[in-house]
């Protein structure tokens, strides 16, 4: 499945998504300290969740079972956060249902490093389905939940978020160390991105909140 690059999916946000900005992309003295520090957060807890699948990734490939069990749980633990980010804004029952979805992302990712150990190729396109499957469910969820979140923006986002982790996958996998680098750099401003996004689009929902 070929995907857009990182640049193309921000021109996206910005120009064909009425009200959607990000606030990297407006002069730093023009953006309330409020919006700046709610951006900050998000992309922390997002690099967390690529940082810690990351490292769950090499634990496992690595037959590191010690590793492997402390980074799974926080992956779970940063999911929770993730969640309980938006808890202030949409209340308990939609941060615990942020946290079903991120669950099943997670999920479908670790389905597929299992698949990618043992080979199976079809189990690993089944995985896949998963993640492009949960995506969508995100995407619906959010954008349902914030009218200045696009539905089909989010899944293009959350999309080829998921392809960044099958691509880490079968690189660490096969030992393709050079690749995996350049994979984690666009990863990571990837997730900027959708961090950026999910802040700014919170920060025109609850303007109050943000003064």
């Amino acid at each position: 499945m070929r995907l857009p690059p990182v640049t193309a999916i921000a021109a996206m946000l910005t120009l064909t998504s009425p009200g959607l900005t990000l606030a990297a992309d407006t002069p730093q003295a023009a953006v309330p300290a409020r919006i700046v520090a709610t951006q900050v957060a998000l992309r922390d807890l997002w690099l967390g969740h690529i940082f810690w699948i990351r490292n769950v990734v090499e634990a496992r490939l690595a037959n590191n079972a010690a590793a492997a069990k402390t980074a799974e749980q926080q992956v779970v633990d940063n999911a929770k956060a993730i969640a309980g980010a938006i808890e202030p804004y949409y209340g308990k029952a939609a941060s615990e249902k942020l946290f079903g979805l991120l669950a099943g992302h997670w999920g479908a990712i670790r389905a597929y490093l299992d698949a990618t150990q043992a080979g199976d190729k079809s189990a690993q396109d089944a995985a896949f389905d998963k993640l492009v499957g949960n995506a969508g469910e995100i995407s619906t969820f959010l954008g349902g939940a914030n009218p200045h979140l696009p539905v089909d923006t989010l899944r293009g986002l959350l999309t080829a978020h998921g392809a960044h982790h099958v691509d880490q996958i079968k690189q660490l996998k096969a030992g393709e160390y050079d690749q995996e680098a350049r994979t984690w750099a666009a990863m990571k401003d990837h997730i900027y991105v959708i961090a950026d996004a999910l802040a700014n689009g919170i920060a025109k929902q609850f303007p109050d909140k943000f003064r």
